[in-house]
């Protein structure tokens, strides 16, 4: 019963660390993300959004939907890992002919895919520059918090996890026109942790990685070694030798209270 007790009281508590996360980098991850493209995006937005002159309640709804370039293209992925959701954008006058990059979106705890998009605004960076977006969804039945499970390498859900991504972006890249060759993940949060792992895992796979308040691949494998890791404390598991790995973007804030800005410790 102790036991039982205590690995509950751990459970909880990094759900309520990665919930305090999310909630802490939507405010200025988000923000930071929509300002570092707002400058490509200025004009596409602007008119997608052009408000009419008169304009009932009714038709507000309206108007939020068509912030958004196209509608989204709904999908089922299947994997190690059981079944997920995903959204994906795709340009306007994208032709089977021409294949075009993939960006992959990993949302953080308490998100899903259709919030991540509106909130990140990627999808009208997309439409301007023309490649697709793939926005995979965690199912809230796999995590409680709808958090990607980045750190269960003991029991292997994080590796079943990183397969169901990758059979997602195969499955989009099979009925799409996309080039295989041009794929970048990005993620926030517990997503950026997944992308992380996406990247060491797959390193072939993606031709760049991005990760905002996330944790390193192979900093923690289990619920408790993710609060240490969260605090700075964690130790990384080396990498294999001559491993080529795609280059990394790291976005994380010097005040963040929730996941540590220092690097865990190497092994």
């Amino acid at each position: 019963m102790a036991r039982r007790t205590r690995k509950s009281s751990l459970s909880s508590a990094l759900q309520r660390s990665f919930g305090a996360l999310t909630r802490a980098t939507l405010k200025a991850g988000s923000r930071a993300l929509v300002e570092a493209t707002r400058q490509a995006t200025k004009q596409a937005t602007k008119q997608l959004v052009r408000p009419a002159r008169k304009r009932s309640a009714a038709a507000r709804p309206r108007r939020a939907a068509a912030a958004d370039p196209a509608a989204a293209l709904t999908g089922i992925a299947l994997g190690p890992a059981g079944a997920r959701r995903y959204q994906l954008y795709k340009p306007k006058g994208a032709r089977k002919s021409v294949p075009l990059p993939l960006l992959v979106m990993l949302h953080g705890c308490g998100q899903d895919a259709a919030s991540f998009a509106r909130s990140t605004r990627v999808p009208a960076l997309a439409a301007r520059a023309g490649f697709f977006v793939l926005f995979v969804e965690q199912d809230r039945i796999a995590n409680p918090q709808a958090c990607w499970n980045w750190y269960d390498t003991h029991s292997g859900r994080a590796f079943g996890e990183a397969a169901l991504i990758i059979a997602a972006i195969d499955q989009v890249c099979a009925l799409h026109a996309i080039d295989r060759a041009r794929v970048a993940v990005a993620g926030l949060s517990a997503g950026a942790s997944m992308a992380a792992w996406l990247g060491v895992r797959y390193p072939e796979r993606f031709k760049a990685v991005a990760m905002h308040s996330g944790v390193a691949a192979g900093a923690a494998h289990s619920a408790a070694s993710a609060l240490r890791a969260m605090r700075g404390q964690g130790r990384l598991s080396p990498l294999a030798d001559g491993l080529l790995l795609p280059p990394l973007l790291v976005i994380h804030g010097s005040a963040d209270g929730v996941v540590a800005p220092r690097p865990t410790t190497a092994r």
